[in-house]
């Protein structure tokens, strides 16, 4: 019989994993910087913005990764009303460049799905690229008859059922249904974007 050998695993700091939690307050002026440098400034100008602005994430769904206390990655999910049939949108999901090999978009997505389903949410929603989003069960199946409140490419947007049949008989214009955030908060973010972002 061969005796197991105990290995030893030098720990580099450099390849600490990272972390998922719930987002919080202290970590909106690293997340616009990273929404920023990913997205561009422009970022607020786009169509799905239309639906988050004003807004608040839904409750639980909004997350950061931490990797040696800095925010690498930031997923939130939105209330929004699909043609009429309650659904969560998806966005933005921003990771630093730095960590894009680490899966951290990945862990992200899984995390926020599972946390989605886990809160009896029934579908969601989402403009991006469907090569990456197919491997997480997003496709255009149910999404033909949806629209968004300006300009978009119909091939990006997508849909995935957390509960079968939640996206059935969805059509029309997609639209804003969570919580508004009080004016203060809202002109407190505001201001907080227009500040310039360290690089």
């Amino acid at each position: 019989m061969t005796a197991l050998r105990k290995t030893r695993i030098a720990l580099d700091p450099d390849a600490a994993p990272f972390a998922i939690r719930a987002e919080r307050a202290s970590d909106v002026v690293a997340r616009e910087a990273l929404l920023d440098a990913c997205f561009g400034e422009n970022r607020h100008l786009r169509t799905c913005q239309r639906l988050r602005d004003g807004r608040a994430p839904a409750e639980g769904l909004a997350l950061s990764a931490m990797r040696q206390g800095r925010l690498v990655g930031t997923l939130r999910l939105w209330h929004v009303s699909a043609g009429g049939v309650r659904a969560l949108m998806l966005g933005p999901l921003a990771v630093d460049p730095s960590c894009r090999e680490l899966g951290v978009g990945a862990a992200l997505m899984h995390h926020a799905l599972a946390a989605a389903k886990a809160r009896g949410h029934g579908a969601v929603v989402l403009l991006g690229d469907a090569p990456y989003y197919t491997r997480f069960g997003f496709s255009g199946l149910k999404t033909g008859e949806l629209s968004l409140p300006g300009p978009f490419e119909r091939d990006r947007l997508l849909g995935l059922e957390l509960r079968e049949g939640a996206l059935d008989g969805a059509w029309g214009m997609i639209a804003p249904a969570g919580a508004s955030v009080s004016p203060t908060k809202a002109r407190r973010a505001k201001v907080l974007r227009s500040v310039p972002h360290a690089a």
